[in-house]
């Protein structure tokens, strides 16, 4: 691991971001190109996160299952929106066995065909509805320019699906689900969102409306970081997914689908990393704790080791988090200096580091060290646990409140110019909460001229109190306030 300096994030963030995802050891570029290596590190965040999101889809009712990779490739084109959409990214396989396939293959760019194939099968009368799933899956998108975590060939992601007898359930189910992935993105990612309505521009190809959370990044950047689609029955009428109503008609099933990706895990990265590394809310640490003990001969080597592995077990067997217990390393390795030490591990970005040498075993305390705010404190080892406990909790709440005033303070609510904007997409970012007179030819537009999207139309409680009632770009009546921002 190399001991020089990271670029700093004012001098370039991109460069900043590639080299940290990199040195903290998150991923590694694979011999594919445009396909990553997940290492441990970055694994072991993924994993924190599955198991999250994994328990909120069970309580709300949801159950996993696995579909193949393969895909007929006439199944995308029965549904003409999503071909289109997804065409341009398809990767296809033509032959297999040393034969030309008869029929091409498409590899998963998406589960909604297949999945409603296979519905279609299962359901015959509403006594079957509502179909609550999810998978844990990878995707194949033959993305064109690639960046670690963030756009990829491959990634790994879960995708939900749904069937259901009505509209009002669909869209209840998409609303609900919105809803999920905003708690899982402020409680654990400690990121916080603006959740909203994709314009029809923006949503995704085959669905009937798509609701996204759109974080934002350290450089004034959105990043898409889950999305909620009601599918109306589109993909219903395609694959012939029908029931019989309780009065006796046959009727369409409404479907939803909703997913995020291990994109997250750059966005976990560029929320809340540093010039010095990462800094990993302690939710999804998969180490919260690293001990650190400190030695100049055998003697005391013996002493600290054995002190520190009694720590560990002290930690990790306290109860007062219920099954959740504190994760606790011991850095035990020898020839390397503790300076050295507390540099790994604060570019990989453990929440709290515990320094034990022979004063603090002789005075019964321990000097701690938040990554967060870098700042130590000597402690009493009587009652440690519980005040590690306490002090995870304060930053995964202090790391939230963190990055939810930089949002604030970079988010443009009193109108302004369509000159000004096209500064402020230009220069250092932001989000403009303005309006628009819903054309999409003005959205086009802006987009093309400044690289600038649409976010969303935010929810009540994002909006601006009194927003503005003309359009930004014409001066036309605003139809809606809608969040504009440059985006991953």
């Amino acid at each position: 691991m190399s001991d020089k300096a990271l670029t700093t994030r004012a001098a370039d963030f991109s460069a900043w971001y590639n080299e940290l995802v990199l040195r903290a050891e998150l991923a590694d570029y694979s011999p594919v190109r445009g396909c990553m290596v997940i290492r441990p590190n970055g694994y072991g965040i993924w994993e924190r996160m599955q198991r999250a999101l994994d328990g909120m889809f069970k309580e709300t009712g949801h159950r996993n299952a696995y579909f193949p990779l393969f895909i007929p490739e006439s199944f995308l084109h029965k549904e003409a929106e999503h071909v289109e959409g997804f065409a341009p990214e398809a990767a296809v396989v033509t032959h297999g066995g040393g034969k030309k396939l008869e029929e091409p293959l498409v590899v998963r760019p998406t589960s909604e065909t297949i999945i409603y194939s296979m519905f279609a099968k299962w359901v015959q009368s509403y006594r079957d509805l509502p179909i609550l799933m999810n998978q844990w899956a990878n995707v194949v998108r033959w993305e064109m320019r690639t960046r670690l975590f963030l756009r990829t060939l491959e990634f790994l992601w879960q995708e939900g699906h749904t069937a259901h007898a009505t509209h009002d359930e669909a869209e209840a189910e998409a609303r609900q689900m919105l809803g999920v992935y905003r708690t899982f993105m402020e409680e654990y990612m400690a990121m916080p969102v603006v959740t909203g309505l994709k314009t029809q521009a923006e949503k995704f190809a085959g669905a009937l409306r798509t609701y996204s959370c759109e974080a934002m990044m350290q450089d004034n950047k959105a990043l898409q970081a889950g999305t909620s689609h009601n599918l109306g029955q589109n993909f219903a009428k395609a694959f012939d997914l029908t029931f019989q109503s309780e009065a006796g008609s046959i009727e369409h099933a409404w479907n939803t689908s909703w997913g995020t990706s291990t994109r997250m895990i750059g966005g976990l990265v560029m929320t809340h990393g540093d010039d010095i590394g990462l800094r990993i809310p302690p939710k999804l640490a998969p180490v919260e704790v690293v001990i650190v003990p400190i030695w100049k001969s055998d003697e005391e080597r013996s002493r600290l080791l054995e002190a520190a592995q009694r720590l560990k077990t002290e930690l990790t067997g306290w109860g007062g988090r219920g099954e959740d217990r504190i994760r606790v390393h011991v850095d035990a390795r020898e020839g390397i200096k503790p300076g050295a030490k507390y540099y790994e591990w604060e570019l990989q970005g453990i929440p709290l580091r515990i320094e034990l040498g022979p004063r603090d075993l002789a005075n019964n305390a321990c000097m701690t060290a938040r990554r967060d705010t870098r700042t130590k404190a000597s402690l009493p080892m009587d009652g440690l646990p519980a005040t590690v406990a306490g002090l995870l909790d304060g930053m995964q709440r202090d790391m939230l409140t963190a990055a939810r005033e930089r949002r604030e303070a970079h988010s443009v609510r009193e109108p302004l110019s369509y000159d000004r904007f096209r500064e402020l997409m230009e220069g250092e970012g932001a989000f403009v909460y303005a309006g628009w007179n819903g054309d999409p030819a003005v959205e086009a537009r802006v987009k093309e001229e400044t690289k600038a999207t649409i976010r969303c139309i935010p929810e009540p409680e994002f909006r601006t109190p009194n927003g503005p009632t003309t359009c930004m770009v014409t001066g036309e009546p605003a139809q809606h306030q809608v969040v504009w921002a440059r985006a991953y």
